[in-house]
């Protein structure tokens, strides 16, 4: 008998759950930054708000969650799902479970050596002209890549079906926190050899401004898209697959590290109950049983997905005004850009 009861999703068109979050110690946290903009804080109806983690950043902490760094290959629960390694001097560089647009990484589909873009290319044949087959796309999706049909991709290339191939996140998160209030502090960088010395250069004390957060209340949103996930029209099993594969994400996150930054190390309220708003009742299960369903789902799926190894050796340029900026701020002419606090 299965471990995970999947049926209450099947009356539902998404899965909703909220997890109520706090800081591991104390009260302040700091939340992400954006470019010229700094923390993003907003009005409602119920007062200031503030995204402490944004949709994007949340999905690269979800596919985390699947990635061993030691070994640089999915964790052993996940062994057998497809993915895209990239390989530079037969040492490795990357993967499509790592790369910001999955699938459409540079480093897969701009190289010289053209084996894989043409591959993928002849998979997708037939879908340069009218309208898009979706469970094609699907199948050659879940063959390379299954992360892209939970974390969506586009496929922006011309010569794929003219850059029309996009598939929007079936699982989405972010973190919001309510009535939020500014905890301002500060400090110095202190020099003692040199207090005076030349700050440009790095040398002399330095003060500084810090601004963190503390709030009413901290909220971790997920929204799984079922209806999505059924509309690939890939069969029982992959979509069962899909299901757990997104539940076990999010089980694993909220279960394991919320460190997001350095001053924003979070847990969840009640991490024994975590149930969803939509289906009304349904508990997240345990890590445990989520691992042992997963196993089984991709040993029924395993002959739809392989793993893929591409060799990347085309030089790796710097983009010359960046290259400029970098020399500004290495002279201490310009600031540093704002908001770089996601370490």
């Amino acid at each position: 008998m299965p471990k995970v009861n999947l049926t209450p999703l099947k009356s539902v068109s998404r899965m909703l759950l909220t997890v109520p979050l706090k800081p591991l110690q104390g009260d302040r946290f700091q939340p992400t930054g954006f470019p010229s903009l700094g923390a993003a804080t907003y009005q409602t109806k119920d007062g200031p708000k503030l995204l402490v983690e944004s949709t994007q950043s949340m999905a690269n902490r979800l596919e985390a969650t699947c990635w061993d760094t030691a070994k640089n290959e999915p964790v052993d629960t996940l062994k057998g799902i497809s993915h895209v390694t990239v390989t530079r001097q037969e040492k490795f560089l990357t993967d499509s479970m790592l790369e910001a647009h999955r699938l459409n990484s540079p480093y897969l589909l701009e190289g010289k050596d053209k084996t894989f873009f043409n591959e993928i290319k002849r998979e997708l044949g037939g879908l340069a002209e009218g309208p898009i087959d979706r469970k094609k796309l699907a199948e050659v999706l879940l063959k390379y890549d299954v992360g892209s049909l939970i974390h969506g991709v586009f496929l922006a290339k011309k010569d794929l079906a003219g850059g029309r191939l996009r598939v929007a996140r079936a699982l989405s998160a972010f973190i919001e926190a309510s009535g939020v209030a500014v905890a301002a502090s500060g400090g110095v960088k202190n020099d003692p050899v040199n207090p005076s010395g030349d700050t440009k250069s790095g040398f002399g004390n330095v003060p500084f401004a810090r601004d963190e957060y503390v709030a009413e209340r901290m909220d971790c949103h997920f929204n799984l898209d079922l209806a999505q996930i059924r509309g690939y029209g890939l069969g029982e099993d992959v979509e069962k697959l899909l299901i757990l594969l997104a539940l076990y994400k999010i089980r694993k996150l909220l279960d394991g590290d919320l460190r997001l930054r350095t001053a924003c190390d979070l847990e969840p309220v009640a991490p024994d109950h975590l149930v969803a708003t939509r289906p009304e009742g349904f508990q997240l299960p345990p890590l445990a049983d989520l691992e042992s369903e997963v196993k089984t789902a991709i040993e029924k799926c395993k002959n739809l997905m392989k793993t893929t190894i591409v060799s990347f050796e085309d030089e790796i340029k710097k983009d010359k005004d960046k290259k400029q900026d970098q020399e500004a701020d290495d002279s201490g002419d310009d600031e540093a850009s704002e908001g770089a606090n996601d370490e």
